[in-house]
């Protein structure tokens, strides 16, 4: 897994009793963009070191689409 500062990544609700989670990387434990990361969770406005799991995923900043006039 690789990301950037500025990405989104969510955490997929996994287990009975769990739920999804979105939050905003503020920082990149390496200059390759592997993890951990430092994540500022959107549902909580708590900032934590995440290692992810196999049930993260992350959405690039760069992935959304560029607005037309």
């Amino acid at each position: 897994m690789k990301a950037q500062t500025g990405d989104r990544i969510v955490i997929e609700g996994g287990p009975a009793g769990t739920r999804r989670r979105v939050g905003l990387i503020v920082g990149v434990g390496h200059a390759d963009g592997s993890p951990p990361y430092q994540v500022h969770w959107l549902d909580d406005d708590r900032t934590t070191l995440l290692f992810p799991g196999p049930e993260t995923h992350v959405e690039s900043r760069h992935d959304d689409p560029v607005p037309t006039a």
